[in-house]
């Protein structure tokens, strides 16, 4: 008799079961089903975008800075590059070497320096220019306008008044306007006679 009376205990059981899960919300259905918009949760219809903090990074800013390319006259002429602030004498040597724009181009203005990597130190006044390879490739009265290019550039920023050079960490000796080569320190009285013209 017990096990006839079992029976229907389990059947109660199931029964039960099944009604608890229906009660969960648990879809019975096998596919998807729209659900009312007044059953949506209201954070849900009305997202909100989360804010964002601008970077405060701030812009870069460029000076003019002084370079002296040679002008047809066959004297240095000064010309001027936008240099990120604060500008040093490496990266306005580097700008040097770049050569004219194309509008200083058309207008006769040449450069007699390659492109090369530089680097310049300034102690007591006197800068030492140090390049990667020898950036003069000209000969003659072109090589001392190539070096004027050079002194010029760099005794026009405050505080240097002479210039030494050296190619790949060695003193080098350049010519001056007078025909001589010496080690430096050279400045711009030994290019007078190719410094800018004053009308």
């Amino acid at each position: 008799m017990r096990a006839v009376t079992g029976r229907p205990r389990i059947g109660w059981l199931l029964l039960a079961l099944v009604m608890t899960v229906t009660a969960c919300g648990i879809p019975t259905s096998g596919g998807p089903t729209a659900i009312a918009k007044a059953n949506v949760p209201l954070h849900l219809l009305n997202p909100t975008t989360p804010s964002t903090v601008a970077a405060t990074i701030p812009p870069a800013v460029a000076v003019p800075e002084v370079i002296y390319l040679v002008a047809p006259t066959q004297h240095v002429v000064a010309a001027t590059r936008d240099v990120q602030f604060p500008a040093n004498l490496s990266e306005i040597l580097g700008a040097l070497l770049d050569g004219p724009t194309a509008t200083e181009s058309s207008a006769g203005l040449q450069s007699f320096l390659t492109t090369t990597k530089v680097s310049a130190t300034v102690t007591g006044g006197i800068a030492t220019v140090n390049f990667t390879t020898n950036p003069v490739q000209v000969v003659g009265p072109n090589q001392t306008l190539a070096i004027a290019q050079i002194v010029f550039t760099a005794t026009a920023q405050p505080g240097v008044t002479g210039v030494v050079f050296q190619i790949a960490g060695q003193p080098i000796d350049v010519p001056t306007a007078n025909g001589a080569q010496v080690p430096g320190p050279v400045d711009a009285t030994a290019y007078q006679s190719v410094a800018p013209i004053i009308f």
